[in-house]
């Protein structure tokens, strides 16, 4: 059963992060001065009342050798008219106490006797005690609270001293006075140095919520804060810049995927117009198209669509989450027998290229339809830019795959933007193809943990090559297994848009 939340709980969770600051920093000071306070005050009692313990005990001049009988005792300290002798000044009168029970004390004055102890059974079993002494609480006759120090001198007999414990008392309560004193002025600097701590400490996080107020306020991503120092708040703002940047980023590319896919969609979406519209009005108006014009009307119709349904699916495919590519989806895929399969894919596409194929085991953990779909593409490619019986090699040996044509390669200039979605050379313009067959392949394999390059041959030799390496190794791994080491990226990074 859940236990409900106290009052002053649920009040501390909401008041303001720097109160809260302020009031544990006035908490840990008050416990800590607590602490220091009273093992002050118990250092000083153990002190003064070991100091009054030594005065009892020094208030005894006689030698320890001497004994008292119970008569010379008496006699000594009780009837001799010149008070008591071999004792310092006492500040009460001694008592003698005798083990039968008897006691007596200087009677010269009236004052003496309120000022003399009050025997008690510890003390008469000092008396019978031989060599014993004892401390502790007693009353004078006046009724005097004291600390009483007995001590036996002689068979059967004990002398009894005392001092007030008022003085030690008082002293004591003075000093737990000003000690309260010192620890209450102590915590009220302690809050108002803690409060004025937390403000300065939490400027910068007032700044970084004033940001990400604005931001969701008017949805301006890319707002940075300045970062100053190194500590856990220069960290956390550097955090939210990076955070900050990443979104914006984020952004642009989405707005600029956006854009260029209406590009993309503009071009065949308007041509199918014009020809539904045209096929529309032929019928219409009761003048049919020659045959020959209308099947060629509609075998342009076939292949925008085609072209569209390729961009659509190009464009969901580079929309999935990276998450739902890399965790989701990840399986041990025979990477040799995925290229087989899209070398069996590029051979319908291309009747009349001629295919040089060796691969090598190899397996890799990943996402089997992706990695498919990015050799697939590769090999697209190849058989796309490959001249009327050109040949296609088709090579895997130790986790490098590489794909190379013999058309006309690819300017340096564009090697930088071959992997950019939506860019296609100005060469390829005219041939179909939505730009985004390239950007598929760099995905898929970035989450595979591998590279890929796009390049001229290392032979210098005419066409385009194309480098993938992926983590692996050339048996299948055990359940759990993590992939082999990544290889090495090629050493050319551009290609051609696909």
């Amino acid at each position: 059963m859940r236990r409900p939340a106290l009052p002053a709980a649920g009040w501390f969770r909401r008041a303001p992060l720097r109160r809260r600051l302020a009031l544990l920093t006035a908490l840990a000071v008050a416990v800590a001065v607590a602490v220091s306070a009273l093992s002050c005050w118990l250092l000083v009692r153990k002190q003064l009342y070991k100091q009054r313990e030594d005065r009892l005990r020094a208030t005894f001049a006689l030698p320890p050798d001497v004994l008292f009988s119970p008569d010379q005792a008496v006699r000594q300290f009780c009837v001799d008219p010149r008070g008591p002798r071999g004792l310092r000044q006492a500040d009460a009168t001694p008592t003698v106490v005798l083990a039968d029970g008897h006691a007596c004390s200087s009677a010269r004055e009236d004052a003496d006797r309120l000022r003399g102890v009050t025997a008690t059974a510890a003390d008469r079993e000092v008396a019978g005690e031989p060599g014993g002494g004892r401390f502790r609480y007693g009353t004078l006759a006046n009724g005097t609270e004291v600390r009483v120090y007995t001590r036996n001198i002689g068979p059967g007999v004990a002398l009894a001293v005392a001092t007030p414990t008022g003085e030690v008392d008082g002293q004591l309560g003075s000093l737990a006075l000003r000690l309260a004193l010192v620890a209450a002025c102590g915590v009220v600097m302690a809050s108002s140095a803690g409060l004025v701590v937390a403000r300065a400490s939490l400027k910068p996080v007032d700044r970084l919520t004033d940001v990400v107020e604005h931001i969701a306020r008017t949805e301006e991503v890319g707002t940075t804060i300045p970062v100053e120092g190194r500590d856990e708040i220069a960290r956390l703002s550097e955090s939210f810049n990076a955070m900050s940047t990443a979104l914006a980023a984020s952004r642009d590319r989405q707005t600029r995927l956006v854009a260029d896919a209406g590009h993309e969609l503009r071009t065949p979406l308007t041509s199918l117009r014009t020809n539904v519209d045209l096929l529309v009005r032929s019928d219409s108006t009761g003048r049919p198209l020659p045959p020959e014009t209308r099947t060629r009307l509609l075998g342009s119709m076939k292949a925008q669509m085609g072209e569209l349904s390729t961009l659509i699916g190009d464009l969901l495919e580079l929309s999935r989450p990276a998450a739902g590519r890399s965790d989701g989806e990840a399986s041990v895929v025979a990477l040799h027998e995925v290229a087989a399969r899209a070398v069996d894919r590029g051979r319908l596409r291309g009747p009349g290229l001629r295919f040089e194929v060796r691969l090598e085991s190899w397996y890799v953990r990943g996402d089997a339809h992706a990695l498919e779909r990015a050799v697939v593409n590769l090999l697209d490619n190849a058989v796309k830019y490959s001249p009327p019986g050109g040949t296609v090699d088709v090579a895997l040996s130790g986790g490098r795959l590489a794909v190379r044509d013999r058309g006309p390669g690819i300017a340096p200039d564009e090697l930088p933007y071959v992997f950019d979605r939506f860019w296609r050379s100005p060469s390829s313009r005219q041939l179909p193809g939505s730009g985004l067959g390239l950007s598929i392949v760099a995905q898929a394999v970035r989450d595979g943990g591998g590279e890929v390059a796009l390049g001229a041959p290392p032979d210098g030799g005419a066409g385009t090559e194309a480098v993938v390496r992926l983590p692996g190794s050339p048996v299948p791994p055990a359940p759990g297994d993590p992939p082999g080491p990544p290889g090495r990226g090629g050493d050319d990074d551009g290609g051609r848009g696909a």
